[in-house]
Formats: structure tokens, C-alpha cells, sequence
């Protein structure tokens, strides 16, 4: 079941609690004329939940978490509204008696994950304003996240990790995602040069089974171990992906799916010459994938790519640069087989033009079979090189935000790839005040604009940058940090899926003679 799905019936079970028995008021042939049915209602949402999973075990390592909800984005903020509460509290180890979070007064939570034990990191107050927190911890736990009223439509929270040496060495970003049953990482690897962990987390008090499954290049890869795994209520499991399977595989695909309860996946992705990232998951299998932001100046792009259906994928491959949109030479094309995960390396694919990459089904839609995918982005030379991912994601339909912005660093790419469209970015007011600035950006279809997003206005510390869509076409979009470290290009990027802040709610009306069925 998807996120969508998910939010639907949770705002369906709202409506019908309020109004009771409820009935459509659509009109009939027969008996009393009926009021006319009206149109469904875009209401926003009234409870989110995030997970964030365990930063870093190094000892050089700092972590800034950045909350924010956007203003403006149905969030009901206005008279009446009702006022929210948003905050996140340790998620255990299943081995451990207690947990405690980043600095700012975290006690932890108690084993059975009751909120009395501690106050919650980064709670916000207000939307418009993001609240920061910072630990060095090396045994920072996964944290457990809830917002609620006004505070829950597209709320964001940013972790930003910084290891300065030694294993793991880089900047990895993630922003903290909700859980789901059904994940799908392209672009893993069981390979001796990398150390890829996913981490699994539980924010229900019962436990999930969750099951692991690797694709490489000739298929599945063959189990060593039991792939199923317990993940205790209100606790994380990291996994070591080199531990389920003997194979070694550069490029394999990793599907995890629970086959009870719910979880937040993401995988920690340590290579010993590229240093380090997050690897979110990629948007559900899909007949066209767009991968947003490839910095201008990579020096390696690899695209993985996986086929879960029954049917073999023909893709054409199209790269969506400040002009117009290319293809890249010699990889015109791609095919991939039916549960096996393909690979292309395109080397320094963008020339010094930040770009997009598009893959569409070749010969139309109507035959294709969905894939997923990722890329993996190399900056850098020798071993001054820093890697990061960029999973297929999917459009902005309304608004999407990244929370954590520096003022030096944050670039922003937009991508149009059908019709052109028109997108409003703002800049919220800092951590430490100021004031919201906000520019209108034309996007022409089949390109990519990278540009440093707006400024807060006589503000200071960390901001949020909200896309809002306001015509054209499909955008996407993603958002790369950068801050580079003893000559290292330390970098991460975020894709910046729609905050699905709002969700369409169907016209109800009571009707208690429901409850009467007398004479019928």
C-alpha cells in the first residue's frame, strides 16, 4: 500500500468519525430529488510521521537536524486553526535499556516508547520558522517523529551529518522519511570496497517482519542468511547488506518489504575511495523516471537501474541540461531485463552544465514495464573525491521543501521534462530571525535550471527553501549542499518529492435513516 493510499483512508476514517454514518450526496432516479453531488475537497493533513535513521558511529562525526513546516501550504493556520505539537524522541536499539538524542535536553525515551521520558528533539512551535539541533555523539540514536494540527502539513525534517576522517569520511544528508511497507534501493552494493547498512525503523509499538531481497545483474542474489528480519516496536535495526548474500555485486538493487507492521528504510552507502551518503529510497516503479540535479562539475555519473515486473524494460535515455535536452553519446538506449538490475557508467556526463537525467519507455506506455532507479555522483579527483545519490522521484504537484540551507552551499535544480512550467521558490526566515523572501522561476520544458535559491532577509543560522508549482507542466526537483572540507568536495543531495500536505477528501453528507433500515 502507498503513501497515498495510506492518506486517503486516514482522512476518509477522520471524516466518517465526525459525521457519523456518512453518504454521498449524489442524486437518484428514484424517490426524493437528492442535493446535487459536490466536488471532492483538498483538505490538508492532520498528522504526519517521520523517521530519521542513526547518523554516524564515528567519533568525528556532527549531526544538524532542521525542522520546518511551510506557511501557506494548507497547513490552517489562520483563525480557528487548531495548534499543533511536532517533535521527534530516540528510537531504541532492541538490545537497549534506554536511548538519548541530541543535545538540547534529550533524556530519552522509556522502552515502551512513551514521550514522558525526555523532550522531543527539534519540536517546532510555528510554522515559518525552522528550529535547529546539533549533536557530536557517535551513538546518536534513529529518532521517532510525530507532528500534528497546524504543524503536520509538509512538514520536513533535514539530518545532516558531517564525518571529518577515517571510514564513513564525507557529508551525508537524508531527509527523514515515513514509513512505509514497500522500498526499492537501486544502486546498493555487496562489493569489498563498500559497507552499505539499511537501516530499518519502527515507529509502532508491535513488531514488523520485514524481508530482504538482492537483485544483482543475473537476477536474485543468492541468500546466505535468513532475509527475513524482527524489528522490535519503537526501535531501529541497522543491517549490513554484505551479510545476506556471498556474492559480490558493484551494482544490485535491494527491495524491502514488510510483510507485517510498517517501517522507514534507507540505506547508509560507505565506499573507501568515495566516501559516504544516504541512499533514499527511488519513487515506485514507473514507465518514465526522471533523476533531478547532476552537478556541473561531476566527475562520474553511474545510473543503476531495476526492472521488477514481468516484462523486460526499453528505455530511452535523455539528458535535460540548461538548453535543451540531449542524448548522451553512446548510451541512446537502455535495456533492462526482468528482475535482473542494469548499469551504465556515463563518466563525466554533464560537461560543466548541470543537468537531469530522463529514461522513458521506448515506443510509448501502453506495453512498457515500470522500473526503478538511482544514480550515483562522483565530485572530485583522486582521493579528494565525495559521493552522492540521486533516487528516481517523483513531481511536484503543489509544494515540496528542503529544510536545511546554509548561507553558502544550497543549489537548487528544477527540471521540466515535458512542457515548461512556472515555480514560486521562498526562502523562510532563518533559524535565528528574519524574514521570508520569496522568487518566481520559468522552467522550460525539457531543461534544467540550477540556481542558488533566495536568501532570507536580514535573518541568520539555517533556513528552508519551499518549491511551490504554480503552472506548466510536471517539475521536479532536488537540492545539493555543499561544503567542502580540507579540499574534499563534500556534498549531498535531496531529491524533493511533493510534501503531499494536502490530501482530496470526497463530499459527505449524514444520513442517519442508514441506521433505520424499517420498511426497506
Amino acid at each position: 500500500m502507498n503513501r497515498t493510499t495510506l492518506s486517503l483512508i486516514g482522512a476518509a476514517t477522520a471524516l466518517a468519525a465526525v459525521t457519523g454514518v456518512a453518504s454521498l450526496t449524489a442524486g437518484s432516479s428514484e424517490g426524493p430529488a437528492q442535493p446535487v453531488a459536490k466536488a471532492a475537497r483538498r483538505l490538508p493533513v492532520e498528522r504526519s510521521t517521520l523517521l530519521c535513521p542513526a547518523p554516524t558511529s564515528s567519533e568525528v562525526g556532527s549531526t544538524t537536524y532542521t525542522a520546518y513546516t511551510p506557511t501557506g501550504n494548507g497547513d490552517g493556520t489562520g483563525a480557528g486553526a487548531k495548534k499543533g505539537t511536532a517533535g521527534l524522541l530516540p528510537a531504541q536499539a532492541p538490545d537497549d535499556e534506554s536511548a538519548s538524542g541530541p543535545k538540547g535536553g534529550e533524556k530519552g525515551a522509556r522502552k515502551d516508547g512513551s514521550d514522558k521520558a525526555g523532550e522531543p528533539v527539534v519540536p517546532l512551535k510555528e510554522p515559518g520558522k525552522p528550529v535547529i539541533a546539533e549533536t557530536d555523539r557517535s551513538d546518536a540514536p534513529a529518532l521517532i517523529g510525530t507532528a500534528d494540527g497546524s504543524l503536520a502539513p509538509g512538514w520536513t525534517v533535514q539530518q545532516t551529518t558531517t564525518v571529518a576522517a577515517g571510514s564513513g569520511r564525507g557529508l551525508l544528508g537524508t531527509a527523514c522519511a515515513a514509513p512505509d511497507t514497500n522500498f526499492w534501493f537501486p544502486g546498493v552494493s555487496t562489493a569489498k570496497d563498500r559497507q552499505d547498512y539499511v537501516h530499518l525503523t519502527n515507529p509502532d509499538d508491535s513488531a514488523a517482519e520485514v524481508d530482504l531481497k538482492l537483485y544483482g545483474e543475473e537476477g536474485r542474489l543468492k541468500p546466505s542468511t535468513d532475509e527475513a528480519i524482527t524489528v522490535p516496536g519503537r526501535s531501529t535495526v541497522p543491517v549490513l547488506l554484505s551479510t545476506l548474500t556471498d556474492a559480490e555485486a558493484a551494482d544490485a538493487t535491494l527491495r524491502v518489504s514488510a510483510r507485517s507492521g510498517r517501517v522507514g528504510a534507507t540505506v547508509q552507502a560507505v565506499d573507501q575511495t568515495f566516501g559516504s551518503d544516504w541512499l533514499p529510497a527511488s519513487a515506485e516503479p514507473s514507465t518514465s523516471v526522471v533523476l533531478p540535479g547532476i552537478p556541473a562539475d561531476a566527475t562520474s555519473v553511474r545510473l543503476a537501474v531495476f526492472a521488477p515486473g514481468a516484462n523486460d524494460a526499453d528505455l530511452k535515455v535523455r539528458l535535460a541540461g540548461r538548453n535543451s535536452a540531449i542524448t548522451p553519446a553512446g548510451h541512446e538506449s537502455l535495456h533492462v531485463k526482468s528482475g535482473m538490475t542494469a548499469w551504465v557508467d556515463f563518466g563525466d556526463l554533464t560537461k560543466g552544465e548541470a543537468g537531469s537525467l530522463v529514461l522513458t519507455a521506448e515506443g510509448g506506455e501502453g506495453t512498457a514495464a515500470p522500473v526503478v532507479a538511482a544514480l550515483r555522483v562522483t565530485r572530485g579527483k583522486g582521493t579528494d573525491q565525495e559521493t552522492a545519490f540521486i533516487p528516481a522521484t517523483t513531481g511536484i504537484e503543489r509544494t515540496a521543501t528542503a529544510a536545511d540551507n546554509r548561507t553558502k552551499g544550497s543549489t537548487l535544480s528544477l527540471v521540466a521534462p515535458n512542457g515548461s512550467a512556472k515555480v514560486r521558490v521562498t526562502a523562510s526566515a532563518g533559524s535565528g530571525g528574519g524574514r521570508p523572501v520569496s522568487k518566481t522561476i520559468e522552467v522550460k520544458g525539457g531543461t534544467t535550471v540550477a540556481a542558488e535559491p533566495p536568501h532570507p532577509a536580514s535573518g541568520k543560522g539555517g533556513y528552508a527553501v519551499t518549491v511551490e508549482r504554480i503552472s506548466g507542466g510536471p517539475v521536479y526537483a532536488s537540492r545539493m549542499l555543499a561544503l567542502p572540507q580540507g579540499g574534499i568536495p563534500m556534498f549531498t543531495i535531496q531529491a524533493l518529492p511533493d510534501d503531499r500536505a494536502t490530501v482530496e477528501v470526497p463530499a459527505a453528507r449524514q444520513d442517519l435513516s442508514l441506521l433505520n433500515d424499517g420498511g426497506r
